[in-house]
């Protein structure tokens, strides 16, 4: 008929052709009604036969679309229509007024219709041998309808500007999808259904680039607004909360919301991978500007630089937790979401998380390098002052031309910072290796100074006594007078030292009752070797 059509074509304006093309339109026509109200019919009365001889002449006339569309019109329309009410009806609207624009409920219903009243066409169809597999009921008849009821009942479901009933509007299409591949016999048939148009403009309706967008505004948003405020340990906390800080908190709650199953669309995990690692850069931004701005005491960060050094604890605790977070639970669930990925793509992941994590890592020293540098700080500048005093006992032992014999009493306040940060409430969220590395690094750079401080104050000591020596020299050299008088008089220098050395005994007993050898600090040995006698060589309190 197609052919004989076509040759009509290329012969108008003759009078016999006018007249066979329009006997040929009558018949087809006529045989269009007929074989529409025979398929109807055996749709009406399941009358499989019928269907089957139906459907074999559609597709001898090569007419599938119209079969597809009376099935829609005649079966598939009726029972979505009464799950999504969208037709002009007062009732209809009624409903359609009440509902929410949630699928989940309507796809439920919309699969037992399917499975009741529309297999048995989609089995006919894909029977082996039936010759029928030029029809595709699930994409033109089943699928279509239900795309425009959703469109003129539901239009909301598509929208992104709610994300979160988006996305699980967008989760249950997809899972309603899968349903309907499960009709599909083959793999072929399977990638034929995803190739029809209707298939492309049902997923063109989720704007899944709109909802990451969305979603990134209000996690990276929330991020941002957290990290603009003081650092306060958290008051009430959960027993299963490890961070102390809102800022690391915040941060982790981050992270875990873009893998979750209430925000992850799994398709676009790739844009979600890199919103987490954004969201850790920002975070080692934030402390590390912080800690450069601490260090240099000016920059924008007034988090860093009010903040008193104990909450630098609160921070070095909940790094450490991050890094550990990072590597360990966050991790391993992250990897089981990727586990059907290829091996290269999980690596690939792998190693992006944790070079994330070694920003973090690396921030460590100098967190607790603050610490360190706040407790010596405190310490030196006693210290300082003492030894300022030092001089004073030329003048009380001078008279009496006698060495000290007792340590100064400033000796027992140079570690009392160090101990009252060790000892204060914060210190139990150090780890041991923490609260190792600040006690030996802080006794050694207060030892640092003690030893710069002291051996400056015996130099200039010595410097003086040489000078007065060449002094009270040339004087007597002029009047004649002999230099023998003054060599049984104890000098400052020898009275400076004895009281340094007394002083550095007792430091280093103080060290030891802190759990440090002295001994061990070359600063401490350089300057026992400064000011200790001969006799006192070796090192021991």
């Amino acid at each position: 008929m197609n052919r004989l059509k076509f040759y009509i074509g290329d012969k108008k304006n003759l009078p016999f052709i006018d007249n066979m093309e329009k006997r040929i339109q009558a018949a087809t026509s006529l045989l269009d009604n007929s074989l529409e109200q025979c398929f109807v019919q055996g749709l009406e009365h399941r009358d499989n036969n019928a269907i089957y001889n139906c459907l074999r002449a559609y597709a001898a006339v090569d007419n599938t679309s119209a079969a597809e569309a009376l099935f829609r019109k005649t079966v598939v329309s009726p029972l979505i229509q009464d799950i999504i009410a969208y037709s002009g009806s007062n009732q209809s609207e009624a409903v359609a007024t009440e509902s929410s624009d949630e699928l989940e409920e309507d796809y439920q219903r919309i699969m037992q219709c399917v499975e009741k009243d529309c297999k048995f066409i989609l089995e006919l169809t894909s029977s082996a041998n039936s010759g029928l597999h030029v029809f595709d009921f699930l994409a033109n008849s089943i699928l279509k309808e239900v795309l425009s009821a959703i469109q003129k009942g539901k239009p909301g479901a598509f929208s992104p500007g709610k994300p979160t009933e988006f996305l699980k509007n967008y989760k249950s299409s997809l899972a309603f999808l899968a349903f309907l591949e499960g009709y599909c016999p083959t793999k072929a048939a399977v990638v034929r259904f995803r190739s029809e148009t209707v298939y492309a403009e049902f997923m063109r309706q989720w704007n899944v680039g709109v909802y990451f967008s969305l979603r990134f505004q209000e996690i990276a948003g929330t991020l941002d607004y957290f990290l603009t405020g003081p650092i306060k340990p958290i008051k009430s906390r959960e027993e299963t909360q490890k961070l102390l800080l809102k800022q690391s908190l915040k941060l982790l709650e981050s992270l875990k919301t873009c893998w979750s199953d209430d925000v992850l669309v799994f398709s676009h995990c790739d844009k979600f991978l890199s919103l987490s690692l954004q969201l850790l850069s920002r975070y080692s931004t934030w402390l590390s500007t912080g800690l450069a701005a601490r260090q240099a005491h000016s920059g924008d960060a007034d988090w860093a630089i009010s903040a008193p050094v104990e909450d630098f604890v609160y921070v070095f605790h909940d790094v450490s937790v991050l890094i550990s977070e990072l590597s360990g639970d966050f991790l391993g669930h992250v990897s089981q979401l990727l586990s059907n990925c290829s091996d290269e793509v999980v690596q690939l992941v792998r190693e992006s998380i944790a070079q994330a994590s070694q920003l973090l890592q690396q921030l460590l020293p100098v967190i607790l390098d603050i610490m360190i540098e706040s407790i010596v700080e405190k310490s030196v500048k006693e210290l300082r002052q003492e030894l300022r005093q030092l001089k004073r006992i030329t003048a009380t032992d001078r008279m009496s031309n006698k060495l000290p014999v007792r340590h100064s009493q400033y000796v027992s306040a140079i570690l009392r910072p160090l101990k009252a940060f060790l000892e204060g409430e914060q210190s139990a969220y150090l780890t041991k290796e923490a609260a190792h590395n600040l006690l030996s690094g802080s006794a050694e750079k207060i030892t640092n100074h003690y030893y710069e401080l002291a051996s400056d104050l015996v130099h200039a000591a010595r410097n003086i006594k040489s000078s007065l020596q060449r002094f009270r020299q040339g004087a007597q050299r002029r009047v004649g007078a002999s230099s023998g008088a003054s060599d049984n008089n104890i000098s400052d220098p020898e009275m400076i030292c004895m009281q340094l050395f007394l002083d550095i005994q007792e430091f280093g007993r103080n060290l030891a009752g802190i759990g440090i050898n002295a001994a061990e600090i070359p600063s401490y040995r350089s300057l026992w070797q400064c000011v200790s006698p001969e006799e006192h060589s070796v090192i021991a309190f």
